[in-house]
């Protein structure tokens, strides 16, 4: 790039070479045009706005005529290169960018890469600066009708103004400005060029703000921007929740990426810095399990392993694989296996499930825990768990069996081996309380999948309420066996853990859920957080036990709360939607009170028929206390080589990296 596309076009300041040769411009260009990153063109950053070429950026910052001891203002941070750039020829930079996404998201990459010389502001950058003036040089990344007096004001005598000038959003002339000692400023032109308009007071009006809804105007002024996933202080934001016993942490979509890896940042900041140590999720206890055996390296259960050392159970094999198992989950479940190796066993943190839906597995599980402990007892349970044993395969069966009258209720058998089980906790317990703890779970389990597999027959709302308290309760045990000072993050899909009341679900429907009961129980110490999407892909089948495909999110309805955030124009952002906080989002609180439509996809999406199936009204700040919103997510990456149930899983589980 400097050999081709500098020196040979007439760049010579050794200085701006070298710093064009020092700063790695493929850290500035989003991930997918990694591959570009050093050709001779401008690339997409998001937000309608770009990184300028190479030749550019050097074109520019060698026109200033920078001493090392200058101080410079750059209007228009973009995605942080240029500004990286100067930063190595003059001693400070002022940044202004009117992104707040961008501009969050390009300080985290300077200070990735230990670039301490530059402060950005987000603010309207036709304003410049005041509190940091006087400038020896400015230099504007955007092209507006005229110079602003704003940045005449702010430079100093003798300073340069490096801007493209002109009528046209998409053409305009470079031109070089410098204010003489008298005031005067003498002009240069530097060639044609074109870049995107300047936005803001003192430049080209923004089109989108007359056009945007109040609704849209409150969410913009509120909303926190967010940067890439991966940057160092993406996750910021969940410091706020730090205190409380609980935060759920929600999703519009099993199949969504995004959602997944805000999750585990998230998790990961809570972890880490506030003690939390329980993450439970959506999922059913015993496949759950393996992970926890395997992140706290736990051996499996003796008895429960086939030959040749392989565990004979393979979790998440069961419609829907890939919610579970996907590389977005596999990278933090290899973090919080790495996290817990440093630590002593009482400070690790645990993965456990909630779910109910696990009937057969949970109760392979309570007869394994019982041959090893209590033969005696073993035979009891067999005896009692006969009575289920035909519906083992098919457990949804068995409740319209029952409901038809052609076979009798197993309830009696199951809740009385859950009692034999609870009875004999101490002696039990004696041989080891994880192992204990894990079999009386297994066997609630089974007594709620009976009742709730009877109860589908009865209508929704008794079976849906059934479950969501089913994992309450899972939760609420969990926090108890782990002390009064334990802390628990949930992942769960936005329908269980969005106050239910605030939903069509309670309202009309009669269906509580998981957040709902957290609100109850714990009060403001429970945080109930949503995420949600405008448009992208994501990983759902079209039937229950269909196939996964990569559908095309349709974009959100103009009647619902995504279509707001979509409008206000902000790619990633965080909105505190409690009533507590600053005015700004006070007033979003207040402007999104007026019931919506809310998207929710589970693990099956049906876009032909999408009003009807994925759409409820909602009122959102009494649904979430906090909200994640992404403009554009992609579908989660299954992994390969799913196991076949009761074929065991590779000894490199639980991933097969």
């Amino acid at each position: 790039m400097v050999a081709l596309q500098l020196r040979r076009r007439g760049i010579v300041d050794a200085r701006v070479l070298q710093a064009m040769s020092d700063v790695p411009r493929e850290q500035f260009v989003p991930v997918a045009a990694t591959p570009s990153a050093y050709d001779d063109a401008p690339l997409g950053i998001g937000q309608g706005q770009t990184i300028s070429q190479p030749y550019i950026v050097a074109r520019m910052i060698e026109a200033a005529r920078l001493s090392p001891a200058a101080r410079v203002l750059e209007i228009g941070t973009g995605s942080g290169y240029s500004a990286a750039v100067t930063a190595r020829v003059a001693a400070h930079v002022v940044s202004v960018e009117r992104h707040g996404a961008l501009a969050n998201a390009a300080a985290g990459r300077l200070a990735a890469l230990g670039i301490s010389n530059v402060e950005i502001h987000i603010a309207d950058g036709t304003l410049g600066w005041p509190a940091g003036a006087p400038y020896d040089a400015i230099i504007a990344t955007a092209g507006g009708p005229r110079i602003p007096d704003a940045w005449i004001e702010q430079l100093a005598p003798g300073g340069a103004l490096i801007m493209p000038l002109g009528a046209l959003h998409s053409q305009q002339t470079l031109v070089r400005l410098v204010r003489e000692a008298d005031g005067r400023l003498t002009r240069d032109d530097l060639g044609q060029v074109m870049f995107v308009p300047l936005i803001g007071e003192q430049g080209w009006e923004d089109p989108r703000a007359g056009n945007m809804s109040p609704a849209a105007r409150a969410f913009a002024d509120a909303a926190i921007p967010l940067p890439d996933i991966d940057a160092p202080d993406f996750a910021d934001w969940i410091d706020r929740f730090g205190d409380c016993r609980v935060v759920l942490l929600g999703e519009s979509s099993h199949g969504t990426s995004e959602f997944y890896r805000a999750r585990a940042r998230a998790t990961q900041r809570l972890i880490e810095r506030h003690g939390f140590t329980i993450v439970a999720v959506e999922a059913d206890w015993p496949d759950a399990a393996s992970i926890d055996r395997y992140v706290r390296q736990r051996p499996p259960p003796s008895g429960t392993r086939a030959s040749g050392g392989i565990e004979a159970f393979a979790p998440f094999s069961r419609f829907p694989t890939w919610m579970w198992r996907n590389q977005e989950v596999a990278a933090f479940v290899q973090w919080l296996r790495s996290f817990n190796a440093q630590r002593p066993a009482p400070d690790q943190a645990g993965f456990f499930g909630l779910d109910l839906y696990s009937m057969k597995a949970s109760m392979a599980s309570v007869l394994a825990y019982l041959d090893r402990i209590d033969p005696a007892a073993a035979a009891e349970a067999r005896q009692r768990y006969a009575c289920l044993d035909p519906w083992r395969q098919q457990p949804a069966v068995y409740g319209r069996a029952v409901l038809s009258g052609a076979y009798s209720a197993c309830e009696d058998a199951v809740i009385a081996q859950l009692q034999s089980l609870l009875a004999q906790r101490i002696d039990y317990g004696s041989h080891g309380f994880e192992d204990y703890f894990d079999a009386a779970q297994n066997a609630r389990l089974v007594a709620s999948a009976e009742q709730y597999y009877r109860l589908m027959y009865y209508g929704a709302a008794a079976s849906w309420n059934l479950r969501d308290t089913h994992m309450f309760d899972v939760l609420t045990r969990l926090l108890d066996a782990h002390g009064q000072h334990a802390k628990a993050v949930v992942w769960a899909h936005n329908s269980h853990i969005g106050n239910a009341a605030a939903t069509a679900m309670g309202t009309e429907r009669q269906e509580l859920n998981i957040g709902q009961l957290c609100r109850e129980r714990f009060g403001t110490r429970a945080a109930l957080i949503g995420q949600d999407t405008y448009a992208g892909t994501v990983a759902a089948a079209s039937d229950w036990d269909g196939p996964m495909e990569v559908k095309r999110v349709l974009p959100a309805r103009t009647d619902s709360y995504g279509f707001v955030a979509h409008e206000a124009g902000v790619p990633r952002a965080f909105v505190d939607l409690r009533g507590n906080v600053a005015s700004a989002s006070a007033a979003l609180r207040a402007a999104l009170m007026t019931p919506r439509q809310e998207r929710f996809i589970g693990v099956i999406y049906r876009p032909e028929t999408e009003l009807v199936s994925h759409y409820a009204r909602a009122v959102l700040p009494e649904q979430f206390d906090g909200w994640i919103w992404f403009e554009e997510t992609s579908a989660v990456t299954p992994l390969p080589g799913d196991q076949t149930p009761g074929m065991g899983m590779p000894e490199t589980w639980p991933f097969g990296l």
